[in-house]
């Protein structure tokens, strides 16, 4: 059996990084079994190290401020050295606020999520833009990363319709709750249809 190692990067609250674990770690599809060996925090108090133990999951801590006066491929460096030390095959970003270097993106195949139909809302401000704008549809997004920010090779995308007078929170709240359920679908496509 195909036994696949998936590192999980974040830098908040974790809430698909728990996600991601539960409908993810040591389950079996089609013959391969995934295994979550590590997650990483670039911040210190991230709420998702709180997470982590709860699931008595691994997590490593490569804080952003420790390099802020170093380049981006120092951080790169050290954070490819960690992932290769769990020998990872799949890379998977949950809220991790880095852009990765070419290095990184050259060394490992990683995934990212984010809340928007890309190539729409780009940026950490997505939600709230996608919920002031007037289209009628908004979604959330699943590509490869690239050294250029939310512009991977898409994978995967799926929408929800807008509610007239919807507050902010409960749109948000339906934005996060699609991001659970294509993300891990998503993870699962790339494995089994690349030479991961």
């Amino acid at each position: 059996m195909k036994i696949k190692n998936l590192a999980i990067l974040f830098s908040g609250n974790g809430s698909n990084l728990e996600n991601l674990y539960l409908h993810l770690h040591n389950k079996i599809f089609d013959g391969m079994k995934i295994n979550i060996p590590l997650a990483l925090s670039s911040r210190r108090d991230a709420y998702g190290i709180k997470r982590c133990e709860y699931l008595n999951l691994k997590c490593e801590i490569l804080s952003s401020k420790d390099y802020k006066d170093k380049s981006v491929e120092e951080y790169d460096a050290r954070l490819i050295e960690i992932l290769q030390s769990y020998n990872i095959d799949l890379v998977v970003l949950a809220g991790f606020m880095r852009i990765l270097s070419d290095r990184f993106c050259q060394t490992f195949c990683a995934l990212n999520i984010h809340p928007s139909i890309l190539p729409l809302f780009k940026g950490s401000n997505a939600i709230i833009e996608s919920y002031q704008s007037d289209m009628k549809i908004a979604g959330v997004s699943v590509h490869f990363v690239s050294k250029e920010l939310d512009s991977g090779i898409l994978v995967e995308q799926d929408i929800i319709h807008k509610i007239e007078g919807e507050s902010l929170e409960s749109f948000e709240a339906r934005i996060h709750s699609l991001e659970y359920k294509i993300y891990p679908k998503a993870i699962l496509k790339v494995l089994s249809k690349c030479k991961i």
